[in-house]
């Protein structure tokens, strides 16, 4: 009987991909694994800190985050960012399902049009546009307005509705017939058999719409002058250089959240992704 080889071809493949792969996170964990440190160090300079890893480990960075809120108020920048991350999901969340479920489940006039042109302006960044953003919120007098940051992610939202969409074009058209059928409108429709179908697309959503604002920084810092508006990301660019492990304190403490709902939520974002890309 002939010998297998144990150094097949397929074998090979795999430990060089595995090779691969345990390389690239590397690169990307270790950055991750020098910011936590950082943020035990005992010194506040990022100076002081001597090779990759401090040699003294303290908490009171996290202890002056939270404490020292005279000159860097960390908890109401958390309270800021909160707000405008919450609100700005919730509304977009819903202009998004509805957005996708009209395009996919109703036929109009211009309906390839707008998925063609929605399609084109969501390849340009979306910062090209800031210098207008900037003067119409000007002209509203809606600057230092968290409200006005709302939205204007809320209103950005429907443009990526392509993923939903295609989840919603894998649910089957005889359920929607047999409710027709059975006289359901097209509210009842959407309200008693879409929504309870989609669930997995629905935190998918949510959740994308949560990370943008919670982590974004050029847009609240163009309209939020106000230091008491500030959100996160714009407080923590102001920090000195003194400053630095409060600066790594903040950083990982304000990660810590989106990663917590990122596993918790991860079956869903799972079904979500892989439903929603099987049809455009």
């Amino acid at each position: 009987m002939k010998k297998k080889k144990f150094w097949n071809s397929s074998r090979i493949d795999s430990l060089f991909t595995h090779i691969v792969l345990i390389a690239v996170c590397s690169v990307f964990a270790f950055p991750v694994l020098w910011l936590v440190m950082a943020s035990f160090s005992k010194s506040g300079s990022i100076y002081d800190i001597e090779g990759f890893f401090p040699d003294t480990l303290s908490l009171a960075s996290y202890k002056n985050l939270f404490l020292d809120t005279a000159m860097y108020d960390y908890p109401n920048w958390l309270k800021n960012t909160l707000f405008v991350a919450v609100f700005s999901s919730l509304i977009g969340t819903v202009l998004v399902i509805l957005t996708a479920y009209t395009i996919s489940r109703f036929e109009f006039k211009s309906r390839k049009l707008l998925m063609k042109s929605t399609l084109v302006l969501s390849m340009f960044p979306s910062f090209m546009g800031m210098t207008a953003v900037y003067l119409i919120m000007v002209n509203f007098n809606l600057i230092n307005q968290l409200w006005s940051l709302i939205l204007i992610y809320v209103a950005g939202a429907p443009m990526g509705y392509l993923v939903q969409k295609g989840y919603f074009d894998t649910i089957s058209s005889t359920i929607y017939e047999a409710a027709r059928v059975d006289g359901a409108t097209n509210f009842k429709v959407f309200t008693k058999i879409t929504l309870p179908l989609s669930k997995p697309i629905i935190v998918y959503t949510a959740l994308t719409q949560f990370a943008w604002p919670w982590s974004d920084f050029i847009l609240p810092n163009m309209l939020l002058k106000n230091k008491n508006l500030w959100t996160v990301a714009v407080g923590l660019t102001h920090l000195d250089e003194t400053q630095f492990t409060r600066f790594a304190a903040g950083s990982v403490f304000i990660a810590v959240p989106i990663v917590v709902l990122y596993f918790a939520l991860s079956k869903f974002l799972v079904a979500g992704v892989s439903d929603g890309a099987v049809k455009g």
